[in-house]
């Protein structure tokens, strides 16, 4: 996915959690992720680190996971983030791109990583840009 006459897009992604939420930030031309930081889950406090975090990175558009059971079946944490991309959207103006997220955790616990949180926005991302076209 790139922009107007091939122009290379960023992407901030997020890892959505009811403590705390983990970034990411990638691109479409490299199409790799890098593990950012983690936000903590505090209402209008991490929407605000957020509005820092897309200030300071200027992604052109956003990419959330989304959890589902192992089947794909939704439950309450599917809900939870999608209205938290819903948020997203309605504060920044940002596309927001969902991406199902089964496993990203404990790929990124497998990976070793010091930021579970960030990295699993990462895997996220790294999905989501393998995908693109």
């Amino acid at each position: 996915m790139t922009g107007p006459a091939g122009r290379t897009q960023s992407f901030l992604a997020f890892d959505f959690g009811l403590k705390r939420t983990g970034v990411a930030t990638g691109n479409s031309l490299l199409r790799r992720a890098s593990a950012l930081t983690t936000v903590a889950a505090e209402g209008d406090a991490r929407f605000a680190t957020i509005a820092r975090l897309i200030e300071d990175w200027q992604p052109d558009a956003l990419v959330i996971g989304v959890p589902c059971h192992p089947d794909g079946a939704p439950h309450d944490n599917t809900r939870r983030a999608q209205r938290f991309g819903r948020q997203l959207h309605g504060r920044f103006g940002l596309t927001v791109h969902e991406v199902d997220e089964r496993y990203s955790t404990t790929e990124a616990i497998a990976s070793g990583a010091a930021d579970v949180d960030a990295a699993s926005a990462a895997v996220i991302l790294d999905q989501f840009l393998r995908n693109l076209t």
